[in-house]
């Protein structure tokens, strides 16, 4: 039996491996930029910036898709939900969380949803994802527990299941409404 039920399969878990490496490679070079970019007070701006781009590449998606007014709701109530608890993080370091362990969220819960349509059991591909997650988010964690220059923080194990429940809870939601938009106009 194959490892992978399709390309789309393999795809999502090469990208969940690359995500998840990227974020693992740089925890010895995070703090240093943070340092650099807080020294050059431009840590809010960065991350402004980041954001400016996702929301960018949303409006682009939604452009290319014409989402019906109940995505556009969702979305705009996940956004208020992503800016309520980016005010309440203190600083944007944490904020990174958010963003590199919903997209590991996403990736998972799209891989292990592609599996299932391919017959292969798999008991709550959402649960599991979030799970899986907030294991990928501790795992980081415990390596910054052994680097000198990191601190293992358990309100950042918090972060990352947190990023990976909303990440997830917004695609189901958004999946929802597609499936209604489609029931209705058949």
């Amino acid at each position: 039996m194959p490892l992978f039920t399709s390309t789309r399969e393999r795809r999502l878990w090469t990208w969940t491996l690359v995500v998840v490496v990227t974020i693992y490679s740089t925890l010895g070079l995070a703090r240093r930029l943070s340092d650099t970019l807080r020294d050059r007070e431009l840590s809010e701006s960065a991350f402004i910036l980041g954001f400016l781009v996702l929301g960018v590449a949303i409006v682009i998606q939604a452009l290319r898709t014409r989402p019906s007014i109940a995505e556009i709701g969702i979305v705009l109530g996940v956004a208020g939900v992503y800016i309520m608890l980016f005010s309440r993080m203190a600083s944007p370091e944490e904020r990174t969380h958010l963003f590199e362990y919903g997209l590991v969220a996403v990736l998972i819960y799209q891989a292990l949803t592609e599996r299932r349509r391919h017959g292969r059991r798999v008991p709550a591909p959402a649960a599991l994802a979030v799970v899986a997650t907030a294991l990928l988010g501790w795992l980081d964690e415990g390596v910054q527990f052994i680097l000198p220059e990191r601190v293992y923080d358990i309100r950042d194990v918090g972060f990352n299941a947190l990023a990976g429940l909303v990440a997830v809870s917004a695609t189901l939601a958004l999946a929802r409404a597609r499936r209604r938009v489609r029931f209705r106009n058949t």
